[in-house]
């Protein structure tokens, strides 16, 4: 792959934000030159493969269409784990025993390494339990519904398989050739970084929508646009000088080495992937203290490339969209690093959308501990004994 050097960084505190970088070339050969001049990067086809072998990349799935599913899994690398935490319903149809089926199918032709676990099964919550990982439980006992907890589950599956890297792709994507590019941006990124605490985050180059005279190829999303606003607003106080850095604020499809990952608090739902931006920012910024100085010293890079392949994905209606402003802007209203006025902006926004009512607040969403020190083969041997769900294929 063939991309620019950031053509621009906003530093804050221990943190280097990439502006987006464009992809020139999808396969720039076997070169092993790390440069292609001094505006671009050429990462050669060996290095991306050496990486893809240290990564994991996990699917969250609930309800998904099964065609969607297969083309998700076509476009992963052969040398990446894949790992399938799924949430979608067990009654009257056992959705999940689909799931697991069509993966077997595919890694019989194809011979490759999976991982497959239902959220909701009782081994995982036992496994979770006696390790002292209860931040992800819901009152019941059990791991919670949502995205950031199914997200959670596979980057412990990933931790337990000795992956070095974890990346998420959403499992609604219409294109396989997208997401095999999604995951040579993710492992172009990881060469192309200068600390093993990174995160690569996929700027969609078009999200094209249905209309009546055709498709029409916009540029943002109805929910990215006003994140992403919001969180180059919160930069900017502190730097004082306004910016447009922030590019990925709602990135499903991203990619965080594990010894980054593991020191990140999460919040639940949908506001998972820009609490990720956020909770860097609280841990990293120098605005208040930390306890991971050595991540400090060493720096973190969070780094944002734009696809050649439009993202086509899901459509999943207004009440969706609510959900997502309301996770999205309340992660950063509620956050401890967010200014007054900003604060005041967002109430502004949310109730001209109609997301919330004349005196409320967004929703405080839970957030999920860091999983730096858990015991993760105490973690595996339960969870092997007792997970019914848990499955290996390949």
């Amino acid at each position: 792959m063939q991309l620019d050097v950031p053509r621009y960084t906003e530093r804050f505190g221990a943190i280097s934000l990439h502006g987006v970088q464009r992809v020139y070339e999808l396969d720039s050969g076997f070169i092993d030159a790390n440069s292609a001049s001094e505006a671009l990067r050429r990462i050669g086809n060996e290095q991306i493969f050496q990486i893809e072998r240290k990564m994991a990349i996990v699917i969250p799935i609930k309800g998904e269409r099964l065609k969607l599913l297969e083309g998700v899994l076509s476009g992963i690398p052969h040398d990446c784990l894949t790992i399938i935490v799924s949430n979608s319903p067990r009654q009257p149809v056992d959705r999940y025993k689909l799931e697991k089926d069509s993966l077997e199918q595919f890694n019989r032709f194809v011979g490759k390494s999976s991982l497959i676990l239902h959220q909701k099964d009782p081994g995982l919550s036992d496994a979770l339990r006696e390790i002292g990982y209860m931040s992800i439980f819901d009152s019941d006992g059990m791991v919670r519904n949502g995205k950031a907890e199914g997200m959670m589950v596979g980057m412990l599956l990933a931790k337990m398989a000795g992956k070095e890297y974890v990346g998420f792709i959403d499992a609604d994507n219409y294109v396989p050739g997208a997401v095999n590019e999604y995951v040579k941006i993710f492992a172009s990124g990881i060469a192309m970084s200068n600390t093993p605490y990174t995160m690569v985050r996929v700027s969609w180059i078009y999200k094209p929508k249905v209309s009546e005279s055709g498709l029409y190829f916009s540029k943002w999303g109805r929910v990215s646009e006003i994140t992403n606003q919001y969180l180059n607003s919160m930069v900017s106080y502190y730097t004082g000088f306004e910016t447009e850095v922030m590019r990925t604020g709602n990135s499903g499809e991203h990619c965080i080495s594990m010894k980054l990952a593991e020191l990140l608090t999460y919040s639940s739902g949908f506001s998972v992937e820009p609490y990720e931006i956020v909770n860097v920012l609280e841990e990293f910024g120098g605005i208040i203290p930390t306890e991971n100085q050595e991540a400090m010293d060493k720096g973190i890079e969070i780094m944002q490339v734009e696809t050649r392949n439009p993202h086509f994905h899901e459509e999943k209606g207004d009440v969706h969209l609510k959900e997502m402003f309301n996770g999205s802007l309340g992660c950063i209203y509620h956050s401890k690093i967010c200014p007054p006025k900003l604060r005041e902006k967002i109430i502004e926004e949310l109730r001209g959308k109609n997301v919330i009512d004349e005196g409320q607040i967004p929703d405080l969403l839970q957030k999920i501990s860091p999983f730096k020190n858990i015991e993760i083969s105490q973690f595996s041997k339960i969870l092997h004994s007792r997970a019914t769900s848990f499955a290996y294929s390949g």
